[in-house]
């Protein structure tokens, strides 16, 4: 769905408000919302991700009252050094998890109409997975949570006797991020309070109070790590890297169209471009040089331009769509080299917020993100103004374990 047509505005709170009693043996007391993962706290991993899937317009990070003031200063070093492309708050949370949730519903925006509620201990959700769940919501689901079928046999039991066995076919293992109507949830949490209902997840306030709440597939990766087994996941595999490279080319003429859109940033008082999609050049020749990386082909063939469902579609969508592939060919991006050729617009004035967008929505820092623009000086079809192209060249890494710590991130990263 084109980025300009979601007029109801979408927030997301990321609940890092836990004690992490269960692993504070194995983390030497550190909450593991707090543990470094690739250089980074978990918590920042989930924001990282809304903030890839385009349809997250903002997030709020819920915090112990007691590191709160600490972690928003983290927040502002973190956003220093990696800019998420959204606003942001912090809010205390409370002793219960419910607690931390009302609180941290308390501080959204007013313009906000719909919440996702998502587990910071949960690093591996994707951007599709987000896109989901929103998207139910957007066709009327009141509540929208990610689940999974139940492989194993379950038994209810009571004091080490088994007392039923239940249907298999009629359970589900429920994920986050869970997304809800803003102001039902809302009510929902003002009667858990006042009728003092005690739940261990959103989804069954809603339920108690009478509201539907849909199933969409969740993921098998998208694991929470609550028990020391579960700190594995973080350690990986430590297989040797191998260099990888890819090189990627597109061209959009100019004419009635679409508005000019460079590495996702709208151009004004630009060319329109002629396209089936949004037009955007930078992302199209990014995502060719991408599957390059991973042998995978071209965007043609992914998502060709004579299928409906591409009409108008945002680039960064389908970016991430190719990230996703990325990931599951075992590619890490590394470093990345765009270049603009055209004899208009003057794209100056937009070179570092290009640089940072596309560093945004890739996941890199910027100084891993290299945009220049030229033009041909009069020759040939960009000379004549007649469009523009882009090149692209990435390097990538196959078979790079991730890494974690206990360490508490530094404040100055």
């Amino acid at each position: 769905m084109p980025e300009n047509s979601r007029p109801e505005k979408i927030w997301a709170l990321i609940l890092a408000a836990g004690r992490g009693r269960r692993l504070a043996a194995a983390t030497g007391g550190l909450p593991k919302q707090f543990l470094r993962w690739r250089g980074f706290p978990l918590y920042w991993h989930a924001a990282r991700v809304m903030s890839r899937s385009a349809v997250v317009d903002g997030i709020v990070f819920v915090f112990p009252p007691e590191r709160c003031a600490a972690e928003e200063e983290m927040l502002r070093a973190l956003q220093a050094k990696e800019d998420l492309g959204l606003p942001w708050r912090a809010a205390a949370g409370g002793a219960l998890r419910q607690d931390s949730v009302r609180l941290g519903l308390a501080v959204l925006p007013r313009e906000a109409r719909h919440v996702l509620v998502h587990d910071a201990a949960r690093p591996f959700l994707s951007p599709a997975l987000t896109r989901r769940v929103c998207e139910s919501l957007r066709q009327g689901a009141a509540a929208a949570i990610p689940g999974l079928p139940v492989t194993d046999t379950i038994k209810q039991v009571k004091n080490g006797l088994v007392t039923a066995t239940l249907p298999r076919a009629q359970l589900t293992a429920v994920q986050t991020p869970q997304g809800f109507d803003l102001s039902l949830l809302r009510q929902a949490h003002r009667h858990a309070l006042e009728a003092g209902l005690t739940v261990t997840d959103d989804a069954a306030l809603m339920e108690a109070q009478g509201h539907g709440v849909h199933i969409v597939p969740g993921e098998a990766a998208n694991v929470k790590i609550t028990n020391p087994e579960d700190l594995a996941l973080l350690a990986g595999g430590q297989a040797m890297p191998r260099p990888c490279s890819g090189m990627g080319y597109d061209v959009h003429r100019y004419g009635s169209g679409r508005p000019l859109k460079l590495g996702g940033v709208p151009i004004p008082d630009a060319p329109e471009v002629v396209a089936h999609s949004d037009g955007d050049v930078l992302l199209h020749a990014l995502m060719d040089a991408l599957l390059g990386c991973a042998g995978l082909g071209d965007i043609g063939r992914h998502f060709p331009d004579n299928q409906a469902r591409f009409e108008g579609i945002s680039s960064a969508i389908l970016l991430d769509q190719v990230l996703e592939m990325l990931r599951d060919a075992g590619v890490t991006l590394c470093h990345v080299d765009l270049t603009i050729v055209a004899q208009k617009p003057r794209l100056s004035p937009f070179h570092e917020e290009i640089r940072k967008n596309v560093a945004r929505l890739l996941g890199l820092d910027k100084k891993h993100v290299n945009f220049k623009a030229t033009t041909e000086e009069g020759l040939g079809f960009t000379g004549r103004a007649e469009g523009i192209k882009a090149y692209a060249v990435v390097s990538a890494l196959t078979g790079a374990g991730p890494s974690f710590s206990f360490s508490a991130p530094s404040p100055y990263l």
